[in-house]
C-alpha cells in the first residue's frame, strides 16, 4: 500500500519556482509517511486510507487520464465514498456538471453501477463561451458527443446537454440518492438545489465539489441559506467540497 501521494496540482502560487522549492523542504523534513500534497492540500501524518482501496485506484488509474484528473485524488476518494453509502439507497444519481464524465466513469466502476438498477443522469453545457469563467481546456462543440461515446455502454448513464437548472425541468429523476454538484456557478447550482433537493432521499448525499473554495466564495454565500432555512449545515472538507445528508 501506497503511503504518500504527492502530484503537481496547485492553483495559484504566484511564484511557481519558490513554492515547489519550499513544498519539497517541508516534505523531506517530515515523517516519510502519510504525506499528501495535491490539490491545494499539503497534509502529513494521515492514514490516506483510500490509497488502499484497490477497487478505487484501480478505477481512478484506468480512467484518470489528464494531470487535473489525477490531481484531485482524494476528491474523488470522497465521492467514491458517498457513492457506495448512496448505492444501497432507493434514487438515482445525478451530477451537474459532468465535463468529460471522468468522476462518474472512476464510481461506474467503483460501485458496479450497472448492477444497481439506478440510473445516472449527467447534464454540461458541454461548451462555454470565450471568456466565460466555466470554460475548460476539453469544452468544444464535440465535447457531448464524446461524454454520450464514453458511457455507450451503460444505457442507464443518461447524458443531457443544457443549461442547469433550466434543463432539470426537462429531464430530472424523481427520486435522488446521490447529487454531485460542480458547476462553478452561484446561480445555477442554487437553481440546482432548488429543484432537486426535495427529490433528495432520506440518508441521500449531496456533494458541493466548490464548496470551500475561497475564489468561489459566491457559491458558499448562496448555498448556507439555502440549507440554513431547511434545517441544515453543509460539512466543509479539507478537499474543497462541501457534504451535506439528507434527512
Amino acid at each position: 500500500m501506497e503511503k504518500n501521494y504527492l502530484a503537481a496540482l496547485f492553483f495559484g502560487p504566484s511564484d511557481r519556482k519558490t513554492f515547489d522549492a519550499g513544498l519539497q523542504q517541508a516534505i523531506h523534513t517530515l515523517y516519510p509517511e502519510g504525506i499528501y500534497a495535491s490539490d491545494n492540500l499539503f497534509t502529513f501524518g494521515r492514514n490516506l486510507s483510500f490509497l488502499g482501496d484497490a477497487e478505487l485506484i484501480a478505477a481512478w488509474e484506468k480512467h484518470a487520464e489528464t494531470s487535473a484528473e489525477r490531481g484531485i485524488l482524494w476528491r474523488i476518494a470522497v465521492l467514491a465514498w458517498a457513492a457506495r453509502h448512496c448505492a444501497k439507497l432507493p434514487g438515482d444519481f445525478l451530477e451537474c456538471a459532468c465535463y468529460r464524465g471522468t468522476s462518474a466513469r472512476i464510481l461506474i466502476d467503483y460501485v458496479d453501477f450497472a448492477k444497481l438498477g439506478k440510473r445516472y443522469y449527467l447534464y454540461d453545457m458541454f461548451n462555454h463561451a470565450p471568456g466565460s469563467r466555466q470554460l475548460l481546456d476539453d469544452h468544444s462543440d464535440s465535447l457531448y458527443d464524446q461524454v454520450k461515446a464514453r458511457f455507450a455502454e451503460f444505457p442507464s448513464v443518461v447524458v443531457t446537454k443544457g443549461s442547469v437548472p433550466q434543463v432539470l425541468e426537462e429531464v430530472c429523476p424523481e427520486q435522488v440518492a446521490f447529487l454531485h454538484l460542480d458547476i462553478n456557478n452561484a446561480g445555477a447550482e442554487l437553481g440546482a438545489l432548488e429543484k432537486v433537493f426535495d427529490r433528495i432521499v432520506p440518508g441521500g448525499i449531496i456533494v458541493l465539489d466548490d464548496y470551500g473554495w475561497l475564489g468561489y466564495g459566491d457559491q458558499k454565500a448562496a448555498e448556507d441559506p439555502f440549507f440554513a432555512e431547511r434545517g441544515y449545515q453543509v460539512l466543509e472538507l479539507p478537499t474543497g467540497q462541501g457534504l451535506v445528508f439528507k434527512r
